[in-house]
């Protein structure tokens, strides 16, 4: 792994098949919308061992067609939404602030648990990311000192903890410690 800087990183290793499966995803969505890949997928992404059943990533909010537009391509590719069949349900539940999760047919896990912008930070994280460059493709990330912020100050449980410290300790030459501690300071305020 290389901090290329603060906007870019390389990734130089063989590709998990959850990097398969989320690359695959990511792919057919980034013709449609603007996406951040945000929590337990990005510590696997820096390295760490550990298992997660599903991906998370924060959207813009859509118009029904471009959702329309997305979820048709999604079924050519072979996925479907857990939640429900019909493209106007996932959408009202998209428009009431639910995740829906879309994973390949016939399977259940790995899936994406895809949501859309509800409130400050989910747009901080969707309009400051990190490219991260794969031997297959990029992936955009959530920048990281939000990323170690939110583990520690709002989900807190050990897996999270756990989580964070991998971020803290693979980019540590990398990270602006101050806007850590300025972003948990927001995040007591807001939760």
């Amino acid at each position: 792994m290389k901090f290329i800087d603060k906007k870019t990183i390389e990734i130089d290793r063989e590709l998990s098949e959850l990097d398969k499966f989320t690359l695959n995803f990511i792919k057919i969505l980034e013709k449609h919308v603007n996406y951040v890949l945000v929590s337990g997928y990005v510590s696997i992404l820096l390295g760490r061992a550990r298992v997660s059943e599903d991906v998370d990533v924060i959207i813009q909010k859509i118009d029904s067609s471009t959702f329309q537009a997305l979820y048709n391509e999604l079924k050519k590719n072979n996925y479907y939404c857990l939640n429900a069949e019909k493209d106007s349900t996932i959408y009202e539940y998209l428009s009431d602030n639910l995740a829906v999760r879309f994973a390949k047919k016939d399977k259940i896990i790995p899936n994406v648990e895809l949501k859309w912008v509800k409130h400050k930070f989910d747009k901080l994280a969707l309009e400051n990311t990190i490219d991260v460059k794969l031997s297959k493709g990029s992936l955009k990330i959530s920048h990281l000192e939000l990323q170690i912020a939110f583990k520690q100050e709002v989900l807190k449980s050990p897996k999270d903890i756990d989580d964070a410290d991998h971020i803290k300790e693979v980019a540590k030459e990398y990270l602006d410690n101050e806007l850590i501690q300025k972003y948990k300071e927001m995040l007591r305020g807001f939760y």
